[in-house]
C-alpha cells in the first residue's frame, strides 16, 4: 500500500486552514496534516515534521510567502511547495516558481484542484492552475527580457512593493509585516532605485502594467477564502 502524503498547511487565517484540512482529510491519499499561521512557524514545523508537501499562502504577515519559499528551499532543496493564493496574476506564479515552488493554484479554483495539485507535486510533478498555465508560460518567456526591472526586487522588496502600490502606507505595511517603520522606508527607497522610478505614481503605473493592482472585490468568491 502506497505511503500516505503528509501536508503542512500555511495560512494566517485559522478558518481557511480548517477548510483546507477538512477537505484534504477526505482524500485517502492524504495522511498527516500539520498547520502553521505564518512563514516563521512554517519553517520550524517543516524542520520538525518534514512533510511531503507544503501548501502555502503568499499574503501573510511576518516574513511573507516569497521569503518563506526562499527559506524553506534553503533548508531543504527537495522541499515541495504548492502556493495556494488569492492572486491570479501571472507574475505572482512566475516569481513563486522561480523561488522554488513546484506549483501554483488560486483560491477561486474548483476544490478538486487542491487535491490534484498536492498529489501531483508529491509524486515529483509540477502543477499550475489550468486557468493560469498559458498566461504563466507566456509571462515567464517575456521575463527573459533583461529590462524587466521588477524581477530585480528581493522577496521582501516585492512584498512591500505590491502593498505600496495597492494603497497601504509605510506604517500600515510595517504593522502588517511585523517590521519597523524605518525598515519599510529603507526598503521603499531601495525599491524605487531598482525600478528606476521617483514617484508613487510611476511605481503604481509600472505595477498596473504587470497586473499587480488588486481589485477591492478580489477574493470574495473563492470557496476556500477567508476574505
Amino acid at each position: 500500500m502506497p505511503e500516505k502524503i503528509s501536508v503542512l498547511l500555511v495560512d494566517d487565517h485559522a478558518v481557511v486552514r480548517a477548510g483546507y484540512k477538512t477537505y484534504l482529510s477526505l482524500c485517502d491519499s492524504i495522511g498527516m496534516i500539520y498547520e502553521a499561521d505564518r512563514g516563521e512557524s512554517a519553517c520550524q514545523s517543516y524542520d520538525r515534521h518534514h512533510p511531503d508537501v507544503v501548501v502555502l499562502d503568499i499574503s501573510m504577515p511576518g516574513i511573507g510567502g516569497f521569503e518563506s519559499i526562499r527559506r524553506l528551499m534553503q533548508r531543504d532543496p527537495r522541499c515541495k511547495i504548492l502556493v495556494f493564493s488569492i492572486h491570479d496574476e501571472p507574475i505572482y506564479a512566475s516569481r513563486a516558481l522561480k523561488a522554488g515552488a513546484k506549483g501554483y493554484i488560486i483560491k477561486s479554483s474548483v476544490p478538486d484542484t487542491l487535491i490534484t495539485a498536492v498529489c501531483t507535486i508529491a509524486q515529483g510533478g509540477i502543477f499550475i492552475a489550468p486557468e493560469l498555465a498559458q498566461r504563466v508560460a507566456i509571462s515567464m518567456v517575456n521575463e527573459q527580457d533583461k529590462a524587466d526591472s521588477i524581477k530585480r526586487l528581493s522577496p521582501r522588496e516585492f512584498d512591500i512593493f505590491r502593498l505600496l502600490v495597492n494603497g497601504l502606507t509605510p506604517r500600515e505595511i510595517a504593522e502588517r509585516l511585523c517590521l519597523s517603520y524605518k525598515t519599510v522606508c529603507n526598503h521603499s527607497t531601495a525599491i524605487k532605485d531598482k525600478l528606476e522610478v521617483k514617484t508613487m505614481a510611476e511605481m503604481t503605473l509600472l505595477a498596473s502594467r504587470h497586473g499587480l493592482i488588486q481589485s477591492p472585490y478580489a477574493g470574495t468568491a473563492g470557496p476556500f477564502e477567508a476574505r
